[in-house]
Parts: C-alpha cells; sequence; structure tokens
C-alpha cells in the first residue's frame, strides 16, 4: 500500500487580512500589529495545528502614499520578533526575512545562528534580494537582479562558510582540564570575493541543526540561484500550470547543481479567503478590496507590460493583440511575466482584470470559498505532484485564518496529506518528515 507523501505548510506573520480594508473590521486586531502579543497568538495557533513553520516577510522601507489606508510595509524587525515568538513556542518553524543587498554577512550569520540557538533549532532564512528600499542605505538606484543574485549568491556562501568555522562540538566546557574550547577547530574563512571580504570565524557556535534556506525569486536568475541553495522555493504559481511549469523548471536545475530535486521543496503561496458559504467568501474578498486604488494598478500594469489602460473602454475585453513588446527593465521580472502570461491566455475586461491576484497582490494560488472548497483544490495540486507545500496567507477576516486553522488543516490530516502530530523538534526535521 503506497503512502501519501505529506505536504510541507507554513502560515505567513503578515497575513492578508489585514490588506486592502480589511483592517477596518472590528475584530481586525489592527492595533497589535506592533506587538509581540500579535505573532505569538498566530505562532501558537498554527502550533497547535502542527505547521512547519511560520514566515515573516520583510521590506526594508515604508510605502508612505499607502499609509493614509493601511500600513503599507510598516513591521517590526522579523528577526527580533521571532525571538520573542521562540519563547512561547517549543515545536514549530520560525523563518525570518533577511536581505542580501543591504546588510554585511558576518551580521546576518551571527544573528540567524544567535536566534537558532535561542530558539534550539527551529530557524529558517528567507533569502531576499530585495525590489525596493535602496535609498535607505546610500544606494543611487536598485542594482540589476543579475547584480544582486550574484551578491546573493557570494553573501550566502560566505554566511554558510561563517556558520562552519565554529563547530558547535568544538565547545568541550571540560573543567577538569580546564579546557573551554578546541581551538584549533575554530578557523578564519579567510573569504576574498568581488563582492565581500570576510575573515572569521563566527564568534557564535553552531547549534546541532542545520538553517534551512528559503528563497522566494521566481526570475531567471532567482530560479537558478533557489535551485543552487534553497531547501524551501516560495513562489508566486497563481494556477496550476504555472506551479507545474516552475517545478519541472526547478528540478532540471537542481540536477544541473549537482542536488537531489526532491531536496528542492515548492512551496507556493496560498491565498484564502474562506467563509461558511463561497458567497459569503466572494462578499469577504470584495469588501477588503473595495477601495482599489484605480490610479495606481493601471501605473503598474503600465509598468509591468507596457499596456497602458488610462482610456480602456470598461465593456472591451483586453486580448493578446492588444500586449505591446513587453518593457525593457520591470521593477519585477517575475510579476511582469505572470502578468503578461494571464493576458496572454486570457480575454478580460478591465474590472475582471483588476481583481486577480497577478494585479491586486503577489500572484499567489488563490481560494474564495469554503473550507471544503480550499481543501479540493490543495488535493488537487498535490496530486499533480507539483507542489510540496503551501505557505498559507489567509485574507479578508479573522474568520479566513480560524476556518483554515481549525477546519481546512484537520481534514488534511485526515486525507492524509498532514502529520497528525510532531514527531521532531526542529525545522531542519519537520522538512525531512514525509509522513506519519
Amino acid at each position: 500500500m503506497t503512502q501519501t507523501k505529506h505536504l510541507h505548510i507554513g502560515l505567513s506573520l503578515a497575513p492578508t487580512w489585514q490588506s486592502g480594508d480589511a483592517w477596518r473590521q472590528l475584530d481586525s486586531n489592527i492595533e497589535g500589529i506592533f506587538t509581540a502579543d500579535f505573532a505569538v497568538d498566530l505562532a501558537r495557533r498554527a502550533e497547535a495545528a502542527h505547521l512547519d513553520f511560520v514566515f515573516r516577510p520583510d521590506v526594508c522601507c515604508v510605502n508612505e502614499t499607502l499609509l493614509e489606508q493601511g500600513s503599507g510595509f510598516a513591521s517590526l524587525d522579523p528577526s527580533i520578533l521571532l525571538a520573542a515568538v521562540a519563547q512561547h513556542t517549543s515545536r514549530i518553524g520560525l523563518v525570518s526575512t533577511v536581505s542580501t543587498t543591504f546588510n554585511p554577512p558576518y551580521v546576518v550569520a551571527r544573528q540567524l545562528q544567535s536566534l537558532n540557538w535561542v530558539s534550539r533549532g527551529r530557524v529558517g532564512w528567507n533569502i531576499v534580494t530585495a525590489l525596493q528600499g535602496h535609498e535607505n542605505f546610500g544606494l543611487p538606484a536598485m542594482p540589476g537582479a543579475d547584480e544582486r543574485y550574484r551578491r546573493a549568491a557570494e553573501f550566502t556562501d560566505v554566511v554558510r562558510q561563517l556558520w562552519c568555522s565554529y563547530p558547535g562540538d568544538a565547545v568541550l566546557i571540560d573543567r577538569a582540564e580546564g579546557r573551554y574550547t578546541d581551538a584549533a577547530r575554530v578557523k578564519p574563512i579567510d573569504h576574498v570575493g568581488d563582492h565581500f571580504r570576510v575573515r572569521g570565524p563566527l564568534n557564535v557556535p553552531t547549534f546541532d541543526a542545520r538553517i534551512p534556506l528559503i528563497q522566494a525569486g521566481a526570475s531567471e536568475a532567482g530560479r537558478d540561484f533557489a535551485a543552487a541553495v534553497a531547501d524551501i522555493v516560495f513562489a508566486p504559481t497563481p494556477d496550476l500550470q504555472a506551479a507545474q511549469d516552475l517545478r519541472t523548471d526547478l528540478s532540471q536545475r537542481a540536477l544541473r547543481h549537482g542536488r537531489d530535486p526532491g531536496d528542492v521543496r515548492l512551496l507556493p503561496g496560498l491565498s484564502l479567503y474562506l467563509a461558511d458559504t463561497r458567497e459569503h467568501a466572494r462578499e469577504i474578498f470584495m469588501q477588503t478590496h473595495a477601495r482599489l486604488d484605480r490610479v495606481r494598478k493601471l501605473e503598474q500594469i503600465r509598468e509591468m507590460t507596457g499596456l497602458d489602460l488610462r482610456a480602456w473602454p470598461d465593456d472591451r475585453p483586453i486580448t493578446p493583440a492588444d500586449l505591446p513588446p513587453p518593457p525593457p527593465s520591470p521593477a519585477s521580472r517575475t510579476h511582469s511575466h505572470l502578468l503578461r502570461r494571464l493576458l496572454e491566455r486570457e480575454s478580460l475586461i478591465l474590472a475582471e482584470l483588476l481583481l486577480r491576484p497577478e494585479v491586486i497582490s503577489a500572484a499567489h494560488w488563490q481560494v474564495i470559498g469554503t473550507a471544503e472548497d480550499a481543501v479540493e483544490s490543495i488535493r488537487t495540486w498535490a496530486a499533480s505532484g507539483a507542489i510540496d507545500g503551501f505557505i498559507a496567507a489567509p485574507g479578508g477576516s479573522v474568520q479566513s485564518i480560524a476556518i483554515f486553522l481549525e477546519q481546512v488543516m484537520p481534514r488534511l490530516v485526515e486525507v492524509g496529506l498532514f502529520r497528525s502530530k510532531y514527531r521532531h523538534e526542529t525545522f531542519m526535521e519537520h522538512l525531512q518528515q514525509t509522513n506519519d
């Protein structure tokens, strides 16, 4: 009898129920987003459902134009926040986002390894190259994607060398002989590269649990970087075919890098607008996006595709023939590609386009419906073999996250797609477990 492979499931600690106008709901708890209590509550509930990890996305700037109608990108530092969460949880993984474009590798290596000790082996690193924020770090402009990923590859290599430079088992604490550490095993890395010069060694010993690496890039450079180093790829896949194509591509790239494709786990984002009925779920979705900034969205579409829809008739479908040549340097190649892909595959009027995930969010897989609708969608995607799990971002209302954790997750356990309880202590062990 063949055993069903378990999915790996994470939960965003920046859930989309706070996005759009959802923060205006009386039970949104928007007042608590700059407290540790907010994240601790979510993490505890996620741990009660035995999720693999919670995940805190991050950017190093604030979008001032969005602050009037929402929190923009404002957030607590993820690693500091997760250090607080670590004190109130014991099993769930804690994934922090840290940019390779704006930080020195020694500081990041020390920060994450320290958090790994504080959490007893539950830390993951979401490696991002960033798309904005250069003005806060003395850069005249954001480096191009290829340059960002070359820096990221060297940065990640330096961090991993530093983590190995002070082995945890070199710490002896031999009181009788007066030897605290086997100093001969603690060695400088003496790295000299195109972007960094780092002597080392790290001043924090390595905890006895490897820190998993997560990578969110889906561009050409991002995919190759992910296939070379990542344990988890978090990528926008708005439909199943996009996920299947990405899975195939990542597997081929992993082989070229000498890795087992099974070690590169694809976990797309899953945006969930859930309610007791499909009608109510749709209502929550529409309320969340009721004050959509049409002017800003049309400008983003123009920047990503070259298509100017500012004077487009509301009842005229947009067809593939309407697409101009792609712009040479969009802010995000991934989102530009996914939006053009949508317009090449479907004929949509403007009102429909403005509500698609490629426009209103990060182009993630989306379910608007009941708990059973979510379960069936997850089962379909899992059965295709395209995904190894997903990162949930319940949206629109607090009810969405309650339905996800209290109804969807138990149902996934019942159908054999998820664990019934934790079997291990560390994040890496959770990822290595494929069934009960």
